[in-house]
Parts: C-alpha cells; sequence; structure tokens
C-alpha cells in the first residue's frame, strides 16, 4: 500500500521565505467585501497578507489627447482614493498594510498578469454575485476560462455569507 505522508527533509515542501498574499480584486460590487472579508481572516490565519488589486479601464477618448489623459488621471486618483480607504480598512482588521496593485487595462488581462509576476500571491479571492445572474462576469471568466492556467488556487466566496459564517469557516 502507497504511503502519502512526507516522510523525508527531500520531500517536504519548501518553506516559503516571504508572506502568503491573499489577491483581492477592488471593485465596487457587494461581493466584494465578502471576499475581503474572508481573504483577511486567511492573512491573519497564515501570518500573510491581502493582496488588493484594481484595474482602471483604459480611456476611450481618443480624439483628443489631453482629455484622455486628463480622464485617465482622473480614474487613477478615484482607484487610489478607494484603494487608501480599503487599505486602510484592511490594515485595522489584519495589522497589516495589504499589498495595493493598480493596473490599466482588462480586468482578466490585468489580473493574470499579476498572479503570473507576482510570486508571493498565495490564493485569489472573490466574491461570488448573489442575484439571479449568476455569480458574476469575472468570477465566470476565470473559473471557466483559465482557472487551470493559474499557478494559484481560486476561492469564491458566495456573497451571501455572512461576516459570522465567513468567521466560522475561517
Amino acid at each position: 500500500m502507497a504511503d502519502d505522508s512526507i516522510n523525508t527533509p527531500e520531500e517536504r515542501p519548501q518553506e516559503k521565505s516571504q508572506e502568503q498574499v491573499f489577491l483581492v480584486v477592488v471593485d465596487e460590487s457587494e461581493e466584494m467585501s465578502q471576499a475581503l472579508f474572508y481573504a483577511s481572516r486567511c492573512a491573519i490565519r497564515t501570518e500573510g497578507r491581502v493582496g488588493l488589486l484594481m484595474v482602471v479601464e483604459p480611456a476611450e477618448f481618443q480624439h483628443w489627447a489631453n482629455v484622455a489623459e486628463l480622464m485617465r488621471e482622473e480614474r487613477r486618483e478615484e482607484a487610489e482614493d478607494l484603494l487608501q480607504t480599503i487599505g486602510t480598512a484592511v490594515q485595522q482588521r489584519t495589522g497589516k498594510m495589504p499589498v495595493i496593485h493598480i493596473r490599466e487595462g482588462n480586468v482578466e488581462e490585468e489580473l493574470i498578469k499579476l498572479i503570473d509576476e507576482d510570486q508571493s500571491i498565495s490564493s485569489l479571492v472573490l466574491g461570488a454575485a448573489t442575484g439571479d445572474f449568476g455569480p458574476g462576469p469575472l468570477v465566470s471568466a476565470l473559473v471557466n476560462k483559465v482557472s487551470g492556467k493559474l499557478r494559484v488556487p481560486i476561492t469564491v466566496v458566495p456573497g451571501s455569507l455572512t461576516q459570522a459564517e465567513i468567521l466560522a469557516i475561517t
């Protein structure tokens, strides 16, 4: 009978020299708060950190470069303000400042690039929508199209979970 346990030092997984990061995609959805709370609890339990990614859509206004640049700067400032607010709440909850990423482009593409680039990211935590239209476009896209290609697990937190229920499972 095969023994699946790890017995020798050579067979043990290597200790990570850096903190685990539980990445949450920041948007204005209701379910994002459940994903953030779950990621915070995981970070506390593992002495890791929460990562926040906000992807700003590129400016579509191409006729006047100055107007497009101004729109881009405004979107970035709004993203920075929102991440500052959320980051402060995460720091109060976990005791550590989150790792903050702001990208411009397509959310799915930028998320995949970030996970490939940043080896400290150990898990992607997403909130699932509670409405009748499915779990949400990002959850659907990632789980259906690319989940097998990501190097990290995806945790989908139901948007209907309460903080008490999340506390019970983390």
